[in-house]
């Protein structure tokens, strides 16, 4: 028989590699490995506040929070209804998200501009028309800035609040101009660099959002009905409450949260800091690129 740390020790590369198998998808290790020990410059030095947000537990709120709020945007939801697999296969399209995010942030900089060529190529093929008629291309700069602010915001707001080393102001303003770098790149229509920039374009944005029967059955999915097993249920609901409770208010009611998500609110930000830290504790961490840019 084992000693209990043996046993603890198991349990925790256990719990670990089936969340990276589900973020990260079969290969994660090996995909992990290359990312981030493949010689050679990067878009980012290992001082850039984006290291700091993006290699932090505190994303798994902040990624749920940020397609809560996308969704809010009736032209961009009725795209990713008409275009995206998330109901398919939801744990395919986070792998890809996923790996977007690691490759741009910790990848050597030719992997980065091969992955904002994939994702540029992507946009090109996905266009048409909502049910009023009105035509869409997920290429166009100004869905593309949105899609970006509301990521921006929700993963720095998820970071200030469970992070493990939350931002101070200069960092905060320092990790939207690191994410307005790979959103140029993308095509986004004037990326904000500060905070102060986020937060004005977040509010020129709030006329064109309103909850869809679209964005209403992509929160119910989201929040009740993930694919996820038995087990996983519970600390997943504490999670979800964590995205929720980040939102601002007005997106709260809009979205008709379900009521079992609801009841969780006022315990969601103790316990959204112990899922995390659940997490924290089950994976290892960002190891160090070789290279800055």
């Amino acid at each position: 028989m084992g000693s209990p740390g043996a046993f603890v020790d198991d349990l925790r590369k256990r719990c670990g590699a089936s969340l990276l198998y589900r973020v990260s998808g079969p290969h994660a290790h090996d995909k992990r490995a290359r990312i981030h020990g493949t010689p050679g410059p990067r878009w980012f030095g290992p001082e850039r506040p984006v290291r700091v947000v993006h290699g932090d537990a505190s994303m798994y709120v902040g990624g749920l929070a940020a397609l809560l709020l996308q969704s809010l945007h009736p032209v961009a939801m009725v795209a990713v209804a008409a275009h995206s697999d998330f109901r398919g296969d939801p744990w395919g399209r986070l792998q890809r998200t996923s790996t977007f995010l690691a490759v741009t942030t910790f990848g050597p900089s030719r992997d980065a501009e091969r992955a904002v060529e994939r994702v540029r190529g992507v946009h090109e093929r996905i266009r048409g028309s909502t049910s009023e008629g009105v035509p869409y291309r997920a290429s166009d700069p100004h869905l593309l800035t949105w899609v970006h602010i509301a990521e921006a915001a929700c993963f720095l707001r998820a970071h200030q609040r469970y992070g493990r080393r939350p931002l101070d102001p200069t960092g905060q303003d320092g990790y939207v101009a690191d994410m307005a770098r790979v959103a140029s790149r993308l095509g986004a229509e004037r990326p904000p660099e500060t905070v102060a920039e986020l937060t004005t374009r977040l509010a020129e944005y709030r006329p064109e959002l309103r909850a869809t029967p679209e964005s209403r059955a992509a929160a119910r999915y989201l929040l009740s009905h993930p694919p996820l097993p038995a087990a996983t249920r519970i600390p997943y609901a504490f999670l979800a409450a964590a995205a929720v409770e980040l939102l601002p208010a007005w997106a709260r009611v809009s979205l008709d949260v379900p009521y079992a998500t609801r009841i969780l609110l006022p315990v969601a930000r103790p316990c959204g800091r112990a899922v995390i830290a659940a997490i924290r504790w089950a994976t290892p961490p960002v190891p160090p690129a070789p290279g800055g840019p």
